[in-house]
C-alpha cells in the first residue's frame, strides 16, 4: 500500500502529497535540472539562475518575494545540486498558498534584471571564496573534478570566478529553456490537507505554465583514471579524501553499498573507521565515508583530516579497513547488526519531513515511482555477505581510487 498520492497536470507537472497529521506543512518544488547542465564556459549557471530567482519578477520586487513567507513566519529557501534545483518552504498549514503562488512567480516570472545580476555575482563571488577558506569543504569539489576529469559532474557547483563573472542574461534564459522540462518537475507536499484540494490548488498555480518538453542528452563519463595527487596549501592540518566511482541509483547493488558505507564509516561513532582511526589510534578528529548516486554513476569517498605527521599513518588504516572488507566476508551477526542500524536510522531520517518530501520527489522524477519504507527495508534486508564481499572488490578497489591531500606548506 503506498503511503502517498500522484497527480499529473496537462503539462506534465506533477504534485505529489504525502499526508501527515500537523499543523506544520513543508513543501517544495524540484526541478530535474542541475550543475552537470550546463555547457562548457557556464559553470555554476544554474546555481546562479537559483540565486537570481528570489530577486524580482513580473509582479514582485525582492523584498515582496522576501516577506511573502517570512512575513507569516515560514522558513523558505533553495539549492542546487549536479543534477537538480530545488525551492523549499516550511510553514504553518493555512499558508500553503501563500508558498504555491510564490513558487510559480518565481519559477516560471523571474526577470532577471541587470543590476541584480550585478549585485548577486558579487555575493556568490564572496561565496566561492569563502568555500576556498574551508579546505574540508574544497577538497571534496577538487577530488570530484579529478574523479570526473574533462566532464560536468566534476565541475564545483558555485562555478568559477571566471565563469560567474561572464554569465548574461541570455546564458540563463538558454539554460531554462533547455533544461526545465515540465514533465521532470515535481510540486510536493508534506503536510495535513484534502488530496483534492491540494490537486485545485496546483491546478490554480501550475497548470497555466506552458509545457515545454524538451529533452537535454546527458552524457555518461568516461571511466575514471586512478592517480595520487598532494597539493600544499596554507593550512594548519592535512586533509584527505580517496575513493572513486561508484553505482549508479538505480543500479541492483546501490542498497548494498549504503550498508557498507554506513558500516564503514557513515552516521554514529560506532562505525569502523571511527572506532578504528579515532577511539583506537586517536588520529583523527573528523573522519567518514559517503556515497552518493547519480543517475548514471556514483561516488564513494573517504575523509579525514589530521596532523600533518599522523597523515599517513591515517591513511595506512583507511587502507587497512577497505581491504577487511574486500578479504573478509562479515559474520551473520555482523550483518544482522549492520541491517538492524542502518534500517533504524532511515526510519528516524523520515522524521525530518522536509528530507523526505524532497527525496520523494527526486526518486519520481528518476524513477516514476516512490518506494515505501517496507520497500527499502525489503531491499536492505535482502543483501547478503557474499553481495558485500563482491561490491567491496568492486568499489574498493586500491588500483582504481583517486586520493587527493591538501598538505600543510613546509
Amino acid at each position: 500500500m503506498t503511503d502517498h498520492q500522484i497527480h499529473t497536470l496537462p503539462n506534465g507537472i506533477r504534485i505529489l502529497f504525502k499526508h501527515n497529521p500537523s499543523p506544520i506543512t513543508h513543501c517544495c518544488f524540484v526541478l530535474n535540472a542541475g550543475s552537470r547542465d550546463e555547457l562548457p564556459g557556464k559553470e555554476g549557471l544554474a546555481h546562479f539562475i537559483e540565486h537570481l530567482l528570489f530577486k524580482e519578477t513580473e509582479r514582485r520586487s525582492t523584498t515582496q518575494i522576501l516577506n511573502r513567507l517570512e512575513l507569516v513566519g515560514a522558513d523558505l529557501n533553495a539549492y542546487t545540486t549536479k543534477e537538480y534545483t530545488c525551492i523549499h518552504a516550511s510553514l504553518l498549514k493555512q499558508h500553503l498558498e501563500r508558498a504555491a503562488d510564490l513558487f510559480e512567480d518565481i519559477l516560471f516570472h523571474s526577470t532577471f534584471p541587470e543590476d541584480e545580476m550585478e549585485k548577486e555575482r558579487g555575493v556568490i563571488l564572496d561565496e566561492i571564496a569563502s568555500y576556498l577558506d574551508q579546505p574540508e569543504e574544497a577538497i571534496q569539489d577538487d577530488f570530484e573534478e579529478l574523479l570526473f576529469k574533462g566532464h560536468p559532474i566534476g565541475n564545483n557547483i558555485l562555478g568559477t570566478p571566471e565563469s560567474v563573472a561572464a554569465m548574461s542574461g541570455a546564458d540563463i534564459k538558454h539554460f531554462m529553456l533547455a533544461n526545465n522540462n515540465t514533465h521532470q518537475m515535481v510540486f510536493a507536499v508534506n503536510g495535513d490537507y484534502d488530496f483534492k484540494k491540494l490537486v485545485k490548488l496546483g491546478e490554480k498555480y501550475f497548470g497555466g505554465v506552458p509545457e515545454n518538453i524538451s529533452q537535454k542528452q546527458r552524457i555518461a563519463p568516461q571511466p575514471a583514471e586512478a592517480g595520487f595527487h598532494q597539493v600544499q596549501k596554507p593550512i594548519s592540518q592535512t586533509h584527505c579524501v580517496l575513493g572513486g566511482r561508484a553505482y549508479a541509483s538505480a543500479h541492483p547493488n546501490k542498497y548494498g553499498l549504503l550498508l557498507l558505507n554506513n558500516l564503514l564509516g557513515g552516521m554514529g561513532m560506532s562505525n569502523r573507521l571511527n572506532l578504528q582511526i579515532r577511539e583506537k589510534y586517536g588520529i583523527a578528529y573528523t573522519i567518514e565515508s559517503s556515497y552518493t548516486s547519480l543517475t548514471d554513476t556514483g561516488i564513494f569517498s573517504v575523509y579525514f583530516g589530521t596532523d600533518a605527521e599522523k597523515a599517513e599513518r591515517a591513511l595506512k588504516l583507511v587502507h587497512k579497513e577497505l581491504k577487511n572488507l574486500r578479504e573478509n566476508r562479515i559474520s551473520p551477526v555482523q550483518l544482522k547488526q549492520a541491517k538492524e542500524k542502518f534500517i533504524g536510522q532511515i526510519a528516524l531520517a523520515e522524521e525530518s519531513r522536509m528530507s523526505l518530501i524532497i527525496s520523494m520527489a527526486k526518486s519520481l522524477i528518476d524513477f516514476d515511482r516512490i518506494d515505501t519504507l517496507d520497500d527499502i527495508f525489503a531491499r536492505v534486508n535482502e543483501v547478503t555477505a557474499d553481495q558485500l564481499l563482491e561490491i567491496s572488490n568492486e568499489i574498493f578497489d586500491n588500483d582504481g581510487m583517486v586520493t587527493l591531500l591538501f598538505e600543510p606548506k613546509a
